[in-house]
């Protein structure tokens, strides 16, 4: 006892007496300084009194996908910094091989009786994903907020990026440059912001009363490896222009063309989304569709915070537009053979 109440108060910045009235229930401590000290307690692991076990902790799992997209981590420093400001604490939960999967992170965040979760991508944005631990989540009434496209079955708000807008945005830029070939390149087939971007390509045709060739799409598994392998067959049929779903898999494409003897922008031209950490330092640097980080954030916060609060929130979407970034990535078209 006398070692927990040592690390507590030391975590926690105050006394260990205060540790103690806290944990025993008795009077004279404020209600500020009662939740720092329960959330210290889980956020080291330690078991509340029996008591105490009734409430939850002031904890938000934060459950990204992966942390090599420069995309998560500002999205988790946001996400954190708004938590922060509302009296909650993050826990930070990512997928990594032979580490626990999703379904096990949400099981170990049930365990510790957390005030809410925001999944950001992952398994809620995967149509062919299992969705149990969700269904697990809202048996419990856990206050949940997706970030970006989700499946719609789950039946839990949504803050997203509109994907629709974003390759509207792009596919114009690239027209208005000339480009007639324009390929694009996209998640796997059950990602549900893949999709959506698929079918804004599609109508964009549309609306030119035309219709792209299927060589002029590729999918790839999300990474500068995927766009770098998507990009030989787009390379192949002529295209003079690449929408890509990431800046990742811009850059992947960017290094493809390259390795084939073609400039970019001169031979191709090549828009990324996201707007990722230090994608203006690329070479050339990448005109992108730049998400709103700071918007998403704090907007997912808001709904948490308001469904923890007791507020009833429609299991609807928020939709926020993106804006192109035109940098060195994109130039008028060169007529390719093919």
């Amino acid at each position: 006892m006398k070692s927990r109440l040592s690390v507590v108060a030391q975590k926690v910045g105050v006394s260990e007496a205060t540790v103690s009235r806290v944990l025993n229930g008795r009077p004279g401590v404020s209600a500020a300084t009662r939740n720092a000290v329960l959330t210290a307690l889980d956020v080291l692991g330690y078991e509340r009194p029996t008591q105490l076990r009734g409430e939850r902790a002031r904890l938000i799992g934060l459950v990204l996908p992966e942390l090599q997209n420069p995309i998560f981590p500002a999205l988790a420093e946001v996400v954190g910094g708004a938590l922060a400001q509302r009296g909650f604490t993050p826990l930070l939960c990512t997928r990594t091989a032979g580490g626990l999967g999703e379904a096990g992170h949400v099981s170990m965040l049930l365990e510790q009786r957390v005030s809410g979760v925001v999944f950001a991508g992952g398994h809620c944005a995967e149509a062919d994903a299992s969705h149990e631990h969700f269904a697990q989540l809202r048996e419990r009434g856990v206050p949940v907020v997706l970030l970006n496209a989700a499946v719609e079955r789950l039946g839990f708000p949504q803050v997203s990026t509109d994907d629709t807008v974003a390759v509207a945005q792009a596919f114009a830029h690239l027209t208005a440059l000339g480009h007639e070939r324009i390929g694009l390149v996209v998640g796997p087939e059950g990602h549900v912001p893949s999709r959506r971007k698929l079918a804004s390509y599609v109508h964009q045709y549309a609306l030119q009363g035309r219709e792209p060739r299927p060589e002029w799409t590729a999918r790839a598994l999300f990474g500068l490896e995927g766009g770098h392998a998507a990009a030989g067959r787009l390379l192949e049929a002529g295209v003079t222009g690449v929408i890509c779903a990431s800046d990742p898999f811009a850059l992947g494409v960017v290094r493809a063309a390259r390795r084939a003897g073609l400039d970019v922008p001169g031979d191709l031209s090549v828009i990324g989304f996201d707007d990722s950490a230090f994608i203006n330092c690329t070479q050339p640097p990448l005109t992108t569709v730049r998400q709103p980080i700071e918007s998403l954030g704090r907007a997912a916060v808001e709904l948490l915070v308001g469904q923890i609060d007791g507020a009833a929130i429609a299991p609807g979407e928020l939709l926020f537009e993106p804006e192109l970034v035109v940098r060195g990535s994109t130039g008028p078209a060169r007529r390719r053979p093919g």
